[in-house]
């Protein structure tokens, strides 16, 4: 039995996960976002931690014979998010977080202190990233700065408490900007550029591999009946694509889930920063991935959903396909928290374009579908510049459970979709391979197969047609748009 344990954004995913990859018992335990302030964006780790062992808490109750059994745990997480720690291993302040947009001007900073930035992190500085975070910190809270000793992702806060080790992987320190993202290993030079020691990065360990065992008090208060191995475990879309077999160059997936990915599996370090993409580790060894990343993608449903007072994402869907089953006139952007690929500018936000009487909730929610689909194609086109070419393409995350949303996205993107059997599952299955890969050694494409095809989405010709005509426009709104944002936000 293993253990997958995915600290999301909105919430903390266990899965229970026998010898045959069958999963026994999931439960989850929500999280809350904090935003103190306009582009703000943060979380309490405690919080974390909390939700980390009330969800174990529910999977244990849901099936307590498996539970006991547990030989591995794996895990997966948000990335980017910047947990300060004093030597004492104490939180210094709240967790900032991937889509926290206050460390603009620190992202210019940090290349002019390096200027190989680029070159060695195989991305653009961004507000996302982990680095630019610590350089506002040094510049807005130089109390904070002086104290920290240690700079944690979140789901390595988690591995701290469960086994005491200061461990990540190359997947997610990858989204750091203090990785050599080729080698695989800290960069001095990108430390320095943030005024941090080595000593303040933890031990980077392939995500397949070990980085100790459960706390033997953790192990009795649970009642394992030995201290499972915990893996070191990948960020989120790393684990996600290890979930669905997404582990060969080629390959590719989309993850619809609170924010929105493209993802690519290369064989080698191929980085093209210009275009917005970013190069990272997978989370297997010696593998790559190129990556396009929007902010908000399920998110915006979610929001829409709530701000017209649909019952749920799921009733609101019903309700387009009923009243609003064609496409509409409505353009909408999905910048509720700024963009990354391919614009990179964190005062971007949400709008609705060509509202008029007629416009009902139906309508703005297939706006809402389609605006996301079009920022998808956007983030494709960015990894096709670049030479990224995918055989196929694997769609997991919550989206990918309405097939009217996949018809769109399938019609957006010119790109026939698969939807495989558990896609739903996401990054807490990868993170219970990448346990069971660490405790038994197995080859990687023994255990990292691709579950089979629950549905094939072919591109609606009509759609596509449509669709062709309507992407010029969502781009030229955004285009006209941009100094508008900047200039509210400044």
């Amino acid at each position: 039995m293993y253990i997958g344990v995915d600290v999301g954004t909105s919430s903390v995913k266990v899965l229970l996960v026998d010898e045959a990859q069958h999963v026994v018992g999931e439960a989850s335990a929500p999280l809350t976002v904090e935003r103190p302030h306009a582009l703000w964006s943060e979380q309490t780790p405690s919080h974390w931690w909390n939700a980390t062992k009330d969800a174990l808490a529910r999977l244990r109750a849901a099936a307590p014979a498996g539970f006991g059994a547990v030989r591995g745990m794996g895990l997966s997480g948000q990335m980017h998010g910047a947990t300060l720690l004093d030597a004492q291993l104490r939180v210094l302040r709240p967790a900032i977080l991937w889509n926290d947009g206050r460390s603009h001007a620190e992202c210019a900073e940090l290349e002019r202190k390096e200027p190989r930035t680029r070159e060695i992190t195989g991305n653009a500085a961004m507000p996302g990233f982990t680095a630019p975070k610590l350089l506002w910190v040094a510049r807005h809270e130089p109390d904070v700065f002086a104290k920290t000793a240690h700079v944690l992702l979140p789901k390595d806060w988690i591995r701290l408490q469960l086994t005491g080790e200061l461990a990540s992987d190359p997947s997610d320190a990858a989204g750091t900007l203090w990785l050599d993202v080729g080698g695989r290993r800290w960069s001095g030079e990108m430390l320095a550029a943030t005024g941090l020691p080595l000593s303040a990065m933890p031990q980077v360990v392939e995500g397949s591999r070990p980085t100790g065992t459960l706390r033997p008090e953790l192990s009795a208060e649970w009642g394992f009946s030995r201290p499972p191995v915990v893996a070191a475990g990948g960020g989120d879309n790393a684990a996600g694509a290890v979930g669905v077999g997404v582990v060969r160059a080629g390959q590719a997936l989309v993850s619809i889930g609170t924010s929105g990915v493209v993802f690519l599996v290369t064989e080698r370090f191929a980085p093209n920063p210009a275009h917005g993409v970013h190069a990272f580790c997978h989370a297997i060894p010696d593998t790559w991935h190129q990556m396009s990343v929007m902010l908000s993608s399920a998110s915006c449903l979610s929001w829409v959903a709530s701000a017209t007072g649909a019952q749920s994402e799921a009733a609101l869907v019903a309700e387009i396909e009923a009243q609003a089953p064609e496409p509409g006139t409505v353009l909408f952007l999905p910048y509720l928290s700024g963009e990354r690929t391919p614009h990179n500018d964190p005062q971007a936000q949400g709008v609705f374009f060509g509202l008029t009487h007629d416009t009902t909730r139906a309508r703005l929610g297939r706006a809402v579908l389609e605006g996301v689909a079009f920022a998808f194609a956007d983030g494709l086109d960015a990894l096709r510049e670049v030479g990224g070419v995918p055989r196929e393409i694997t769609v997991i995350g919550g989206g990918s459970r309405s097939l009217f949303w996949m018809k769109i996205l399938a019609s957006v993107l010119g790109e026939t979709l698969l939807v495989r059997e558990r896609a739903e599952l996401g990054p807490a299955f990868g993170a219970a391979r990448l346990a069971r890969l660490a405790v038994t050694g197995e080859p990687i494409e023994d255990v990292c197969v691709a579950p089979p095809v629950a549905s094939r989405i072919e591109p609606d010709a009509a759609l596509r047609r449509y669709y062709a005509g309507r992407i010029g426009p969502f781009r030229d709104l955004y285009r006209r748009l941009r100094t508008a944002f900047a200039d509210g936000a400044a």
